[in-house]
């Protein structure tokens, strides 16, 4: 087990990656943000309040379930998120936000979720931890570090909000 990042790196990229957010959309006009969940849905909240606290000012923050859209389960455990029925993402920007991109499945799923909703005008891409591999055409817009690994590695990021720690370790 190695350490990738430690409380303090995590929360430093999380600031970097709102700051990023906030000047390539100048501002948060129209900006909504969606995290895939469990992680993803923290780090998203996260940013959320960073955006309070840098802009005064709140953008909308949703938790995305991906299970009806993944390709690899037959029968979905649960059935496309009739929650969303009042979010209005039309002609908004969708910053996705995800703990570890990997091999691009669960972001093609967040996409398939996200465009079921309705049309965003541009959906961009949040990652912690970005570690290569990809096995579609994906690619992150806001990265808090790229981490080169093996296929038989894993990345394992725990946060205070579910796992009562805070840090990416390799395994």
């Amino acid at each position: 087990m190695k350490v990738l990042m430690d409380e303090t790196s995590i929360t430093r990229s999380l600031t970097r990656i709102t700051h990023e957010i906030l000047e390539r959309n100048k501002g948060v006009n129209d900006l909504v943000l969606f995290g895939i969940k469990t992680r993803g849905a923290y780090l998203a909240k996260r940013i959320g309040t960073n955006i309070l606290s840098f802009e005064g000012s709140m953008v909308p923050v949703f938790e995305l379930d991906i299970r009806p859209w993944r390709d690899d389960l037959k029968q979905p455990e649960v059935s496309p998120a009739l929650n969303f029925a009042k979010v209005d993402i039309e002609d908004k920007i969708v910053v996705l936000v995800d703990d570890v991109l990997f091999k691009g499945r669960t972001v093609r799923a967040a996409l398939t979720g996200i465009l079921s909703i309705g049309r965003p005008r541009q959906i961009q891409l949040a990652v912690l931890i970005d570690r290569g591999h990809r096995e579609l055409p994906i690619r992150a817009d806001y990265v808090g570090k790229n981490i080169p690994t093996a296929k038989s590695e894993e990345v394992k990021l725990h946060l205070k909000e579910c796992d009562n720690a805070e840090e990416a370790i390799l395994l």
